[in-house]
């Protein structure tokens, strides 16, 4: 059987950095301990794993505290932990149509919770939204505007920092989710006017899974998703103020944050830059080929302009589940079909009925795999052969 072709690092990267292996077996065989619970070596070289990783991702993102970041499991709870953490009754929201089921699920229990209110801001046919129509929008309540910095399903790439231009000079809280964007884009928490960052560790970080961040601006005080145990101020029956700590209920996933380290280093050693490039090529290529195909609609930005390392399209009286299918089994390439967890989206793409089949590239994607994923989608479903 032929090597694996996987195109579904949106979901998660894949291969892992032989680093990251390496990182995470060396924490646990040496600094297995648990962090902060412990004045002997081992808790103390455990503690030092999350030190070097919060600095790694400060780095990264232009933090100017280390101590600012909250480690995570995903996603899915930094963006929960920020808006269930900030959000009162009777505060209005704005968010877009291309967010994750991440954003709006939380913001939709709020509504019923505590009657918050929600303003979906429409994008066009690229995923791109209106700025001005965007300001239009605030209200006097409006407490939280938040976007994601990249689209998981149209490849979209929002301008973060002009919208949180808007959103300062709105008085506005504003919460980014990078789930697509963290390890390829250029992310400046100070320059953006970013509030809240919610990033995966398993995506463009190339760590593993169960890892993840939430930024948190030095001015803002959220209610903690959990309380427990922290290893600190033991005797106050209240979650404690320092941070860390006041955000991180509980043992920390130290071999997972291991393997984080090692992947944040690997790509702060590659240039965000340097990976948006490469994945911005494969993209063009693959899209190239994709578009001789009869009855096929790609969507997104057009080719030649700005999006991430993510594809997807739907071609005319096909399944999208079938092609995906397909794919795998009869040329071993992996691709994500279906609805992507982004209702909204499809809704703005006109694509809610089909689903769409989801190609995307990452920092071990070649141009090989293109070549292979374009010669399978050809013979299955093309009139020509690739060249």
């Amino acid at each position: 059987m032929e090597e694996l072709v996987y195109l579904d690092h949106a979901a998660t990267s894949w291969p892992k950095p032989p680093e990251v292996g390496a990182a995470m077996m060396d924490a646990l065989e040496h600094s297995g301990a648990n962090a902060g619970r412990g004045n002997h070596s081992l808790a103390i070289g455990a503690g030092r794993v999350l030190v070097r990783a919060r600095s790694k991702l400060a780095e990264l993102f232009s933090v100017s505290n280390a101590q600012d970041i909250a480690f995570t499991h995903n996603t899915t709870m930094g963006l929960n932990m920020a808006i269930k953490g900030t959000l009162q009754p009777g505060d209005h929201v704005i968010t877009t149509m291309t967010e994750h089921n991440s954003v709006r699920r939380p913001l939709e229990f709020l509504r019923q919770a505590m009657n918050i209110s929600i303003d979906y801001v429409r994008v066009d046919h690229e995923g791109q939204v209106d700025l001005l129509e965007l300001q239009r929008i605030f209200k006097p309540n409006t407490r939280m505007l938040i976007c994601n910095h990249s689209s998981n399903l149209l490849g979209s790439i929002l301008p973060i920092g002009e919208i949180g231009d808007i959103a300062k000079s709105k008085g506005a809280i504003f919460l980014v989710d990078a789930a697509q964007s963290a390890g390829s884009l250029m992310i400046d928490v100070k320059k953006m006017n970013i509030d809240l960052l919610a990033f995966p560790g398993h995506k463009g970080l190339l760590g593993p899974q169960g890892t993840g961040g939430l930024y948190i601006a030095p001015d803002l005080d959220l209610i903690p998703l959990m309380q427990g145990g922290t290893g600190s101020q033991s005797e106050n029956s209240e979650q404690p103020n320092v941070r860390p700590d006041r955000y991180e209920a509980g043992t920390q996933n130290g071999v997972g944050i291991a393997g984080l380290l090692a992947g944040v280093t690997k790509i702060l050693s590659l240039g965000t830059q340097n990976i948006h490039r490469q994945e911005w090529e494969l993209t063009q290529k693959l899209m190239e080929g994709l578009s001789v195909i009869p009855g096929i609609r790609l969507l997104g930005p057009k080719i030649g302009t700005a999006r991430s390392g993510i594809v997807s399209f739907i071609i005319e009286g096909q399944d999208s589940a079938d092609i995906a299918h397909r794919l795998d089994r009869g040329y071993h390439i992996a691709v994500r079909a279906g609805m992507h967890c982004t209702p909204l989206a499809h809704t703005a793409a006109a694509t809610m009925e089909s689903g769409a089949v989801r190609a995307s590239v990452g920092v071990t994607s070649t141009e090989e795999d293109i070549n292979r994923m374009l010669s399978a989608m050809l013979e299955m479903y093309g009139r020509t052969s690739i060249r």
